[in-house]
Formats: C-alpha cells, structure tokens, sequence
C-alpha cells in the first residue's frame, strides 16, 4: 500500500471523527430535540459547529468514496478504527465527557481487532474491473 492510501484512510479516519465531535458540541450546545418538534433541527443546522461537523462529513464521505475505489470494504471500514479513540480522545477532554472503563476496553478491543484486519490484503478481487470506454466525443455528436 502506498503514502498516498495511507493518507486518505488517515483523512477518512479524521474527518469522521472530528465531523462527528463537532456535530456533538454543536448539538449540545443547541439543547435537546423533540421527536415532537424536529423542525427545530433547521434551526441547529445554523450553529457553526454543526455547520463544521457537517462539511468535515462531507469530506469524510469523499475520502471514504475514494479508498473505495481501491480497497474492499472489508478493509477500509476496519482500518478507521483508530477513529474510535480519536473520539473517544476527543469526547473526555474537549467535550468533557466521561468514558467508562467497559467503554475504554471496548475501544481497545475493536482496535485490537482491526490488527487482524490490516494482516490480511486490502483488496481480494485481482480480476481487472470491465468498465465500458467512453464514447469519443464524435460519436456523441452523431446521436
């Protein structure tokens, strides 16, 4: 595997983490939402927070888009598991949350798992994929 994938799980890691942390401040910030009254939820959309957390998803779901693209699902998914302790990282000393020592075991089982995951390869199908040519730009004229 080269930099550049290692880069782009490390972004996906990221970016969801961070996504999901600032859309918990934001949202605490903002107070409770009712089942009963989720148009109030229009109105959290405009907390910077949420608006932050938002576009890091975005750029969450774009990197995650991209490995992808080369790796099977099975192994990008495991591989973001360290996303999992920047939260939980994030969520005791940023948002001041306290985290259980069953939530702390949980988090370090679900890494230790992952090792498994990374040992094996990232993708498993080597049968090139048949993706029809582009037609020439003539050719669409034509039609």
């Amino acid at each position: 595997m080269t930099f550049r994938r290692y880069l782009v799980l490390g972004a996906v890691m990221l970016t969801a983490s961070l996504g999901d942390t600032f859309l918990g401040k934001g949202m605490k910030d903002f107070g409770p939402v009712s089942v009963h009254h989720l148009g109030r939820l229009l109105y959290a959309v405009a907390n910077p927070w949420v608006i932050a957390g938002i576009l890091l998803l975005l750029g969450f779901f774009a990197s995650y888009l991209t490995a992808l693209s080369w790796a099977d699902l099975t192994f990008v998914l495991p591989s973001t598991a360290l996303g999992y302790v920047v939260v939980a990282l994030l969520s005791r000393f940023w948002l001041h949350e306290q985290i259980s020592p069953s939530r702390w075991i949980g988090i370090l089982l679900i890494v230790m798992g992952v090792g498994f995951v990374t040992l094996g390869p990232s993708y498993t199908d080597h049968a090139p994929a048949k993706v029809p040519p582009l037609p020439e730009a003539e050719e669409v004229g034509k039609r």
